[in-house]
Parts: C-alpha cells; structure tokens; sequence
C-alpha cells in the first residue's frame, strides 16, 4: 500500500486501547511511510509508549492496525524481523551479553561483530561485558547495547521511546550521527520529551494528548 508514492509501513484506523476501562489510545488514525522522521511527542501518559506497543504486537486493541501490511498480534514474529526497538525501561534480562549477541546475530543474519562496531562507536567496550549478565550493566551500557541492537539489524521501521535518555553526552552526539545517516528508505519514530534535541532529524512531528493526536505537522 501506498501514499505520495511512499510505501505506508504503519496504518492505524480507529485505534483505541483501554486499561480497566481507561481509555490510554482513542479512535487514533495515523499513517507513516517510508522515508519520514517522525517526533512522536507529549507529556507522560499522554498515550506514545502504548501506540509503540501496540505497533510491536504487544497489546490487544480495538481498531484496526497493519505493520508492514501485516496484523501486529497475528504475524509478530515476522514483523518483528523488520523493526528496530529501543524501550524506554530496558527489560530485566537475565541472559548474558554474549547471549544476546548471539541471538541477535542469528536472527538477522547479521555477524555479532556489526553490532560490536556501533556499541564500540558508542563507548562501550562490549569484550569487557561479555560474560555479564544484561540486566547488571549499568543504564547507559544497556541503552548503547540496545541502540546497537536496533540500529545494527537495520530495519524498515525503527521505533525509539527515549533513545538517549541513559546516554552520556558524547555517546549520544555519536547516536544522532547514525540516526542522521540511517538509510533513507527506513522509517524513523522518535518518542522523546527533547524536541529540541531531535528538531534537526525530523521531517514530521505528531503530538500525543489524552490518547489522541492533536497536532501533525510536516516540517
């Protein structure tokens, strides 16, 4: 499916998610396309981080969502295989480092030793951690390994929920130098409460409020 000549990689119509009868998503509609910089923002709870779970197939919903011209919660795994997640809470795992290298490697076909380069790029030292369980680095080492993750598989979409928020000043100038180079065709959706910080990436800002977009702009 296409717009303006632009594959849509996410089409939502009519999106609506519910807590305990608390509606965090109402009857959202928004399409992306390839090529487009997206700033996803506003203010906590305001309903991003929900819609990027609902994009990764890990919420049920109401509405009608395709990734990829795919059903998010019936084809996740074969989505999942072109899109690059970095969360905002990194989860608990308790795999080791060397694990994960593994697994990524064997999933995308890609050797360990790319995502070594950018984790490396991005100051850590990834060979010193290889027997450490993930979930005991620090914060900053679990983001540069997740954005090395992300970035490293290169995706057709790659989602960002505070990508730089455990970043050291110089691992994050280094991380907006990739995302400023990643492939053009790829679709790029940064949540972030730092407008300013990712003003020069973007080509298209969606604000989020009480679970509704209330501003869509291209820039």
């Amino acid at each position: 499916m296409t717009e303006n000549g632009k594959e849509i990689l996410i089409n939502a119509q009519g999106l609506t998610k519910s807590f305990n009868k608390a509606k965090v998503l109402r009857n959202l509609s928004v399409k992306w396309t390839s090529g487009e910089r997206i700033a996803l923002i506003g203010q906590n709870g305001a309903g991003k981080t929900t819609l990027i779970r609902c994009i990764l197939g890990q919420y049920t919903y109401d509405g009608t969502l395709e990734i990829l011209d795919r059903n998010p919660r019936k084809e996740r795994v074969e989505i999942l295989k072109e899109v690059g997640f970095v969360p905002q809470i990194p989860p608990p795992l308790k795999i080791t480092v060397k694990e994960m290298l593994n697994f990524f490697s064997n999933i995308s076909h890609i050797p360990q030793q790319h995502y070594i380069d950018i984790a490396e790029k991005l100051g850590l030292q990834i060979g010193d951690s290889l027997s450490k369980p993930f979930v005991a680095l620090s914060g900053g080492m679990k983001q540069k390994l997740l954005v090395s993750f992300a970035l490293g598989k290169k995706p057709k979409i790659l989602l960002m929920d505070e990508p730089s928020a455990n970043l050291d000043p110089a691992a994050r100038e280094i991380f907006f130098d990739f995302l400023g180079s990643y492939t053009e065709e790829a679709l790029l959706v940064l949540s972030s409460h730092r407008m300013a910080e990712i003003s020069g990436l973007v080509n298209r800002v969606v604000e989020m409020d009480f679970g509704e977009i209330v501003v869509d702009k291209t820039l």
